[in-house]
């Protein structure tokens, strides 16, 4: 598996609650964070229910 870069590009704020802790679980808190992550099924899903707050990049 490869990893991806996530990097948190909107703010959570005025969103979902499922949207705030998918963000909380994938390790973001603030603006501008990026954290680093196995490339699985489970964090795609993550991702792709966030993917208007985040950007991804292959690491």
């Amino acid at each position: 598996m490869g990893k991806i870069k996530v990097k948190q590009v909107k703010s959570g704020i005025k969103r979902t609650l499922r949207q705030k802790r998918t963000l909380e679980a994938l390790g973001l808190h603030r603006i501008g964070q990026v954290v680093e992550h196995e490339s699985t099924p489970n964090i795609l899903g993550m991702v792709n229910k966030v993917k208007h707050l985040v950007s991804t990049e292959e690491a």
